[in-house]
């Protein structure tokens, strides 16, 4: 990690049990989450020194229930999910691969 990392905070983003198993598994590469007022605080013009991805909230101490990753930053798109709804919205798609690039 360089020096101007180490002091950049983690990006957490709690998740389902559905979403975080196929992570853990390496079947889903990107996390969505929908373009709003507070994703957009969070996401746009920010940098992080890495990602944890977790179950729910578990304590720290829990690391059966934390997948930590790289900061490979977003790509926005269009799409149509359940989660969100019938309609496309607009969601920042979040790298969240073992080894990176495989962000569809």
């Amino acid at each position: 990690m360089s020096d101007e990392t180490e002091f950049l905070p983690k990006l957490i983003l709690p998740l389902k049990a559905e979403y975080f198993n196929a992570i853990k598994a390496g079947t889903k590469t990107t996390e969505y989450r929908r373009h709003t007022f507070y994703w957009a605080k969070r996401l746009d013009d920010r940098e992080y020194s890495g990602i944890v991805l977790t179950l729910g909230y578990p304590k720290a101490s829990d690391t059966e229930r934390r997948i930590e990753r790289p900061w490979r930053g977003f790509t926005m798109q269009t799409i149509t999910h359940p989660h969100f709804g019938p309609d496309p919205v607009h969601v920042y798609a979040i790298d969240v691969s073992p080894q990176g690039g495989d962000t569809p």
